[in-house]
């Protein structure tokens, strides 16, 4: 996350980064000493999809601050 904002990997914390799923479950979080994405939570397919074709989980990153 740290390389797609252009950033410094320190300055995340530093900025209040934050990732916000849609829903109530907030499957994905940031780890905060190495910027990556990792799943919060355990992930069912068919539980959050049940009959779609597509399954696409939207997530904003969302920062304090100016950037």
């Amino acid at each position: 996350v740290a390389k797609d904002l252009a950033m410094d990997l320190p300055a995340l914390p530093e900025r209040g980064v934050h990732l916000i799923c849609e829903g109530r479950t907030q499957y994905l979080s940031l780890h905060g000493k190495t910027g990556h994405l990792v799943t919060a939570e355990r992930i069912d397919r068919e539980q959050l999809c049940e009959s779609v074709q597509r399954c696409v989980l939207l997530c904003e990153t969302i920062m304090e601050g100016d950037m």
